[in-house]
This record gives C-alpha cells, structure tokens and sequence, in this order.
C-alpha cells in the first residue's frame, strides 16, 4: 500500500528538537507525532543506527496502522572509538539530560589535543509503508565537525554547543534554525528521503 502528501506519516519519537526539525523539513506531509497517538516505545536494542531506526518506523506503524517514519541519529567522535554512537541520548545514563551527556563527553575528551578532535553526526531516516515493509525507504547521511573543549551557543540542541563547525567557524548551536535546517546530517538526509518519495510519486 503506497501513500500519498495527503496521507498521515507518524514520525516516531518524542524529541522535541527532533520533531520540530523534521516536521519543518519535510513540511510538504502531515506529519503526526506518536505522542499525539499514545503509541508505546520501543526499547533500541540494534547495534546499528539502521537497525534502530527500523525498530521505530515499524512500531509506530504495527501500533498506527500508518505510514511511519524514524530517525535514529548520533554523535560519533574519532578519539573514543565511535563513542557515545548509538547510545548519545543516553550516553550519560538512562535518565541523562543533555548536558549529563554534554559534560560526559567533555570529560571524556578532556586530554585529547586539537587535531585528534574530529566526529561526525550522523542520521538515518527510515520509512515503512506499513508495519511488515519489506522494502522501506532508508536514508542516510553525516556532517563532520570536531569537539570543542566548552559549550559556545544557545541554539539547538543535545551535542549542539560542542560540535564545531570549521567552514561556518561557530559551533552547531550557534547557528540559527533556518541554517541548521540546511547544512545538519538530519537535513540532508531527509532531503534524500524526499528524493526517493518524488522518484516513486510518492
């Protein structure tokens, strides 16, 4: 079963920074939350951010019965062999507020030099059909940086204030919406999930 822009998509997480962005980006669909629908989460158990992304897309759609959409994204640094990855929202523990995972990173990275700061984030949108997709719509893309030694900016969020970004010289949380919306990992790949929805009229 296909869709079309008049379709519900529920985009499954209950990131506000998330949703705020996705739902800017991909503008052109009604996109609803799975807050909105009461929809259940599911434990990320996948080693990878694909396979977590497909746990979500196809909860939200198993507990929907709607066309559902999933990002699972992350900050992965050089210098701590990948780290926080799949684990950045919580990277501090469970119930770790951004700055918990912030300053964690901080301290991790606290006798790494300049040149050895390097990390990338990185974002993978999937999107199911229906529950049992066997061909969803996988989407995926990285903006490289480096780790600052403190936070600079306001805007924003989780890993924001400590990513630089050399060719805009200031930090991800220093730029504004609007810009974020064009250069992040998020937004490039959700512009290429839109690519592959115009390429099959969806």
């Amino acid at each position: 079963m296909l869709f079309n822009h008049s379709d519900k998509i529920v985009l499954a997480s209950n990131n506000r920074g998330k949703i705020k962005e996705i739902q800017h980006i991909l503008s052109g669909h009604t996109i609803i939350t799975q807050q909105s629908l009461n929809i259940t989460e599911i434990e990320e158990t996948g080693s990878t951010f694909v396979e977590n992304a497909i746990l979500k897309a196809k909860n939200a759609a198993l507990q929907s019965n709607l066309p559902a959409i999933a990002d699972d994204s992350g900050l992965v640094i050089d210098a701590l062999q990948g780290a926080p990855g799949i684990i950045s929202a919580r990277y501090a523990g469970e119930k770790a507020t951004d700055i918990d995972n912030l300053n964690l990173v901080l301290k991790n990275m606290a006798s790494i030099p300049d040149a050895k700061r390097s990390a990338r984030f990185i974002c993978v949108i999937v999107l199911m059909r229906h529950a049992n997709d066997p061909f969803p719509f996988i989407a995926q893309a990285s903006w490289e940086g480096k780790i600052l030694t403190a936070p600079q900016g306001s805007n924003g969020f989780g890993y924001d204030p400590i990513f630089w970004l050399d060719k805009e010289n200031c930090s991800s949380a220093e730029l504004s919406p609007a810009k974020k919306n064009q250069l992040s990992h998020r937004a490039n790949a959700l512009q290429l999930l839109e690519q592959q929805l115009l390429s099959h009229n969806l």
